[in-house]
């Protein structure tokens, strides 16, 4: 579900579905509901990918977090409470030695003042009952309070917490402008992470595509040579080191670019992904039979006429290997800018 679907006022609400317990699906957009109306500087879109990776973690069976939500007639998420369980010293008042802390309470402004706060946080607390975690605390900001001592909660609505306090900024200011400029190690932290990888493409004498079977996955199924990029290297020189290790192909280049590859992050791994596909040239029978395996990595070569490629491999792969192929038929480098994360 889409960070936007948070963020539709729509013009009938309507009534609400009753709380539910939340599922590995539910995650991002509990997430979400937290980034946009609970905290004080929302999350940044890599961040919201890899909270809510975790938490689908999490939610699962066996997982330390329990939450309940509240669905919109359309299937939008409008209101959660989530709890996350921790280990606790058993004593005779909660013999489990299991606590728990009500992490975020969430409603959508479209769907306040409706009791779904009330309905989800009640749903969760009846969880955790069932399930013998006490005692249970609350981090309850003061426009919530009532909530929680209604609910049962007493003491303070907002515990003492220990925060290690960020170093201070060391930046130039330009006088003209105000602007701070941040030493570069820390304007590091700041920007975009991705991560780096080099392929290599081969065809046989009749121009079909070359590719090897991963064996530690099934999200990318048939694979060109090649792989991520080692801190230090340069892609060429990555696409050169993964060839010799995963064919016994020696490379002698000059390097020939087929092919830009960008993919944005998701469920699947938290990082954009930037990479470069080579032109490793035509190989004949005794070149294809010659290839060598790390049985660690791969477990086939197969060689098709690029039609064929297309119901083994996902449609984000089919594109992106035609997109290279098409480069490879006209000499012009190809742009390819989705083969993201988690979109199938």
């Amino acid at each position: 579900m889409s960070s936007e679907a948070l963020h539709i006022r729509p013009q009938h609400p309507g009534t609400a579905h009753a709380a539910r317990l939340a599922t590995p699906a539910d995650a991002e957009d509990i997430v979400r509901l937290r980034s946009a109306h609970v905290l004080a500087e929302p999350l940044p879109e890599e961040w919201i990918v890899r909270c809510g990776a975790e938490l689908a973690a999490r939610l699962a069976p066996g997982g330390d977090a329990r939450a309940c939500v509240v669905d919109a007639p359309d299937g939008t998420l409008v209101s959660c409470a989530l709890a996350l369980l921790h280990p606790a010293l058993p004593e005779p008042v909660f013999p489990s030695g299991r606590a728990a802390r009500v992490h975020t309470v969430a409603t959508h402004p479209s769907w306040r003042r409706r009791g779904h706060a009330r309905s989800a946080l009640t749903a969760l607390l009846d969880r955790l009952r069932a399930e013998g975690v006490a005692p249970v605390e609350a981090d309850a900001p003061a426009g919530v309070g009532a909530l929680f001592r209604a609910s049962g909660f007493c003491g303070s609505v907002a515990p003492m917490r220990m925060t290690w306090p960020e170093p201070a900024v060391r930046g130039r200011v330009d006088e003209r402008t105000g602007h701070v400029w941040l030493p570069p190690e820390q304007y590091a932290e700041t920007v975009m992470k991705a991560t780096g990888f080099a392929c290599v493409l081969f065809t046989d004498v009749h121009d079909r595509p070359v590719q090897l079977h991963g064996v530690y996955g099934a999200t990318h199924p048939w694979q060109l040579v090649g792989g991520t990029m080692d801190p230090g290297e340069r892609p060429w020189e990555t696409a050169v080191r993964e060839c010799r290790e995963e064919t016994g192909i020696e490379l002698d280049g000059p390097p020939r670019l087929l092919a830009t590859v960008y993919g944005l992050p998701g469920a699947e791994w938290p990082y954009s992904t930037m990479g470069l596909v080579f032109d490793g040239g035509r190989l004949d029978e005794a070149r294809l039979r010659d290839i060598v395996l790390d049985p660690r990595e791969h477990d086939e070569v197969r060689v098709l006429a690029l039609p064929e490629w297309r119901p083994l491999m996902p449609p984000r792969d089919f594109a992106r290997l035609s997109a290279v192929m098409e480069a490879r038929r006209t000499g012009v480098a190809g742009y390819f800018d989705t083969w993201d994360w988690g979109t199938e």
